[in-house]
């Protein structure tokens, strides 16, 4: 880019920064740009009493399934295994293929289990993957699957208050940042603290369930994902397999269902047949049919489907029971029409309009419109009470008044909704209080300045600062970016005792809160034993690889071959590097992956 161009981009940025200080520039709504993206922390407890409550394992079944009812790309899933203390995790990976939906459900099958357990260690953690690796146009959520009791190791010195402390706080956060966190009690063995995940979940706004028997969870996991989607679960059918293929229809609504999730839950894996609404038979898995199996369901996911009637068959065990639901994903969200004014008086009528849009059009699908209803859902902000007020279905948009009743403040939102999904309309706020004192001074010192003439020196002036600004703006801003350069991926560390040959857990450091630089000796929590560490730098790189500059008299090792990282060498995803300690016979093996 040439200078002048660069000078350009500096003064337009400038221009922007002032007129956005001056409150010129009309604010931006992201309601017209629906997301159906999730950035999912799944978070198991990993404790030994979790083997009476689920012997087979029917949680990480469970949470499998969810993973593939997750949109074929985009999504973002993590991993939290915990007892008192992490066991594994796996930083926020995001869906591209089936591939890593693989990798995913891989990791869970390899998670093991420990002697204690507690929550807040684990809620911690999934609060940090979570914050350090969302998108802020995604839709963040936590899963806990847990009895809700602690049994901390007295070893520790950790006090049940501390505990308690810390799952507060961690609360908090997630409140503060939007993040919901559905709780599942499992309460096999009779000792499930409901009230305490009930509470954990209600405190972020999201439902907790509980079931004595793992083999439910499947199905509950299958809400959650409904229910944070503001989809909802449509039951197809309940047969009894009797060894041959039994045919049901899965019926498509309309045109706009992104992806149609076929859920069968059973004893046994299913054998399945799928013929579209033309009679064309289709192949599983293929191009826009995937297909994913597991001890206790199948799942068939439809993209982008034709509208109709599918026909499925299914064959199973004998005498073994298949419930068969249907999740639908929709391109859909759902506005509403500006308010005329933010400040309103008792007795006023608020028109209401509503419609629901596709890739922030408006839709005039009559026979999508046909089904649905839509109410006006009024908050009193003052009061805390809402009242609904039914909507008129138009056929292309929902339609209604409200009259306002007192000297309150309001806030207004549509839901409407069919069988299958329901949508909102972001909240407008009204005040109907009067307003404050002063306003008359203000008008008429308002009129007064009409009066006075145009301050031209005043607008030279400012334009000279202006450059000015720019041009100090275009240096600052280089040097902060470099300085603030972000980092992705995770480093997987391991630290062996040359002495005894024992080695630790696998240790998973997310990079994602680091800028700029960071040093080993920061993965490794600043350990004083390991101080020669903090002189092995990580820069960032291009196409999300890492730089390596070794400062330190320690030796580093790649693929068996001693390297020499004094100028710096740059690591790829999936390169694994040892460092031999020179001051303590210990060996730090560490893996970069993205």
């Amino acid at each position: 880019m040439h200078l002048k161009n660069k000078w350009t981009l500096c003064l337009l940025a400038g221009v922007l920064l002032l007129v956005s200080w001056c409150g010129i520039l009309p604010a931006v709504s992201a309601a017209g740009q629906p997301s159906s993206q999730i950035d999912a922390v799944l978070v198991m407890d990993a404790s030994n009493s979790m083997k009476a409550s689920d012997p087979n394992r029917i949680s990480g079944e469970a949470m499998k399934m969810f993973i593939d009812m997750l949109s074929a790309q985009g999504d973002k899933v993590g991993i939290v295994s915990y007892t008192d203390k992490i066991q594994r995790e796996k930083a926020l990976l995001e869906i591209q293929s089936g591939a890593d939906k693989e990798d995913l459900k891989q990791f869970i099958d390899q998670l093991d289990r420990g002697a204690y357990t507690d929550i807040s260690v684990g809620v911690d953690e999934a609060v940090k993957v979570l914050k350090q690796g969302m998108d802020k146009s995604h839709e963040p959520m936590i899963v806990v699957l847990a009895d809700g009791n602690n049994e901390l190791d007295p070893k520790s010195g950790k006090t049940e208050q501390q505990a308690d402390q810390q799952l507060s706080a961690a609360v908090q956060e997630a409140k503060q940042a939007g993040i919901p966190i559905y709780t599942i009690g499992l309460n096999a063995d009779g000792k499930l603290n409901k009230a305490a995940l009930a509470d954990l979940a209600s405190q972020t706004g999201a439902k907790s369930f509980s079931t004595s028997s793992a083999d439910d969870l499947p199905q509950i996991l299958s809400e959650i994902f409904a229910s944070h989607q503001k989809l909802k679960i449509v039951p197809v059918q309940s047969i009894t397999a009797n060894g041959s293929y039994q045919e049901v229809t899965i019926s498509v609504p309309n045109a706009n269902v992104l992806e149609a999730n076929i859920s069968m839950m059973s004893g046994s894996p299913v054998d399945v047949k799928l013929t579209d609404p033309a009679g064309k038979a289709q192949t599983i898995p293929s191009a826009n049919v995937l297909s994913s199996k597991s001890k206790t369901y199948s799942l068939i996911k439809l993209l982008k489907p034709k509208q109709g009637d599918w026909k499925l068959q299914v064959k199973g065990v004998p005498k073994d029971k298949i419930d068969i639901n249907l999740v639908f994903n929709y391109d859909l969200d759902l506005t509403m029409d500006p308010l005329p004014s933010k400040s309103v008086k008792p007795g006023d009528t608020i028109e209401i309009k509503s419609y629901l849009v596709s890739s922030g059009q408006k839709l005039q699908d009559q026979a999508l419109y046909g089904s649905m209803a839509a109410k006006l859902l009024v908050k009193d902000l003052d009061t805390g009470k809402t009242e609904e007020v039914k909507l008129t279905n138009q056929g292309d948009h929902f339609e209604g008044s409200y009259q306002v009743p007192a000297k309150h403040q309001y806030e207004l939102k549509v839901r409407a909704e069919d069988q299958s999904f329901y949508r909102e309309t972001q909240p407008f706020t009204v005040s109907a209080k009067p307003a404050a004192s002063g306003t008359g001074a203000g008008t008429a010192a308002a009129g007064a300045s009409k009066d006075k003439p145009f301050p031209t020196m005043l607008v030279v002036i400012g334009v000279i600062a202006l450059l000015i600004i720019a041009a100090a703006a275009y240096f600052i801003l280089n040097a902060v970016k470099k300085a603030n350069r972000g980092f992705v991926g995770q480093m997987v560390i391991e630290i062996r005792d040359e002495n005894t040959g024992e080695k630790t857990y696998p240790q998973y450091k997310k990079l994602t809160s680091f800028r700029g630089k960071f040093n080993l000796h920061q993965l490794l929590q600043l350990a004083p034993e390991l101080k020669e560490t903090d002189k092995i730098m990580f820069t960032p790189g291009k196409n999300d690889r890492l730089v390596l500059k070794n400062a330190s008299p320690c030796t580093i090792e790649r693929s068996g071959r001693v390297l020499d990282a004094s100028a710096g060498v740059e690591l790829k995803s999936g390169d694994r590097l040892s460092v031999s300690l020179q001051q303590i016979d210990k060996t730090i093996q560490f893996e970069y992956l993205v």
